[in-house]
C-alpha cells in the first residue's frame, strides 16, 4: 500500500486523499489557463494563497463549496465544474438532461418562438460542437440549393459554411470570414478544452478553400465594417450582407442548456433588409 509523508510517521493514503489530488492539477491548469496567481485568486474567492498553494499541491482537501467558488471565479465551464468535483471525491452539482427530455419542453418551446421571432433575419440554435438543434425560415432559405452530401444530419454549423460544397464558394470574403470562424473556434477550444471541437477544428481548418471572386458590390467601405466583419454571401445572384451575433443563457444549472448558443444573422445594410422581408414576406 502507498503512504503519504506528514513529516513524521507515514500514514496510508486513503481514497480520499486520491480524489483531492486529482482535483490539485485541474484546479492549477485552469488557473494558469486563465493566468491568475494563486494570491489573486485568492483574494477574489475569500481564501488564502497558502491554502490555494495546499490544494493544487494536494495537501490540502478542498471543500465542495470551495471548489465551486474557485471554479466560478475561475469561469470554469458547467461541464468541467463537474469533472472537478468528481476528481475531488464529490458528485456532480449540474445535470445534464437531454435536449429532447419532456423536462426541456419549455426550453424547447421558448427557443423555437425565440429564432422565429427573428424572421426573415436567419437564426439558428447550436451545441458546444456547432450541431445545429434548431433554425428557421432565414437559413433554411441560405441553404437552399445545397448538395445533399453537406445535408445530411447531423448538420454542422462549422462545416455547412466551410465546406467547398457549402457555404463557402457562396461567401464573397471567404478567406476574412473562415479566418474568424476558425479564431472564434480557437478561444472556445481554450475556454472548453473540448476534445470533439478539437476534432471538428483540425477537420474544417483542412478543407481546401474554393476560389471566389471579391463582387464589385463587397466594397471595404460597407458601414457594417466599421464595427463588426460582415459575411458577404450570394443568394440568387443578390450580395447579401450580414453580421453575426450570438446569445447564451445566463447562470445556466443544466450542462445542455450551459453550452446552447443562439446564433442571429443580422442585416448589415439596407438592401440586405429589403431583399429578406420581399423574399420571405
Amino acid at each position: 500500500m502507498t503512504t503519504a509523508s506528514t513529516g513524521g510517521a507515514a500514514r496510508p493514503t486513503t481514497p480520499a486523499d486520491k480524489a483531492h489530488q486529482g482535483a490539485g492539477p485541474l484546479l492549477r491548469a485552469w488557473r494558469e489557463r486563465r493566468r491568475v496567481s494563486q494570491l489573486e485568486l485568492a483574494l477574489r474567492a475569500d481564501s488564502s494563497a497558502r491554502h490555494i498553494s495546499f490544494v493544487e499541491t494536494g495537501r490540502s482537501r478542498p471543500s465542495e463549496e470551495l471548489l465551486l467558488r474557485l471554479a466560478e471565479h475561475l469561469d470554469v465551464p458547467v461541464r468541467e465544474r463537474n469533472a472537478l468535483l468528481l476528481a475531488a471525491g464529490y458528485a456532480p452539482r449540474y445535470r445534464e438532461t437531454p435536449l429532447d427530455d419532456p423536462a426541456m419542453e419549455s426550453l424547447r418551446d421558448g427557443v423555437e418562438r425565440l429564432i422565429q421571432g427573428y424572421e426573415p433575419y436567419p437564426a439558428f440554435v447550436v451545441d458546444a460542437t456547432y450541431d445545429v438543434l434548431a433554425a428557421n425560415r432565414g437559413i433554411l432559405m441560405l441553404l437552399d440549393g445545397l448538395p445533399e452530401s453537406v445535408l445530411t444530419p447531423p448538420l454542422n454549423a462549422m462545416r455547412l459554411t466551410l465546406h467547398p460544397e457549402g457555404l463557402a464558394p457562396r461567401i464573397r470574403n471567404l478567406p476574412e470570414w473562415r479566418g474568424h470562424l476558425l479564431a472564434q473556434m480557437e478561444r472556445q477550444i481554450a475556454l472548453h478544452r473540448s476534445a470533439p471541437l478539437r476534432a471538428l477544428y483540425e477537420e474544417v481548418a483542412a478543407y481546401p478553400v474554393p476560389e471566389t471572386e471579391e463582387s464589385p458590390t463587397a466594397r471595404t467601405d460597407d458601414p457594417a465594417s466599421a464595427f463588426a466583419l460582415p459575411m458577404r454571401i450570394e443568394h440568387e445572384g443578390r450580395l447579401l450582407s450580414f453580421i453575426s451575433s450570438i446569445s447564451t443563457f445566463n447562470t445556466p444549472m443544466d450542462v445542455t442548456v450551459a453550452e446552447l448558443a443562439i446564433e442571429t444573422l443580422l442585416p448589415a445594410d439596407p438592401a440586405t433588409v429589403k431583399y429578406l422581408h420581399s423574399t420571405m414576406s
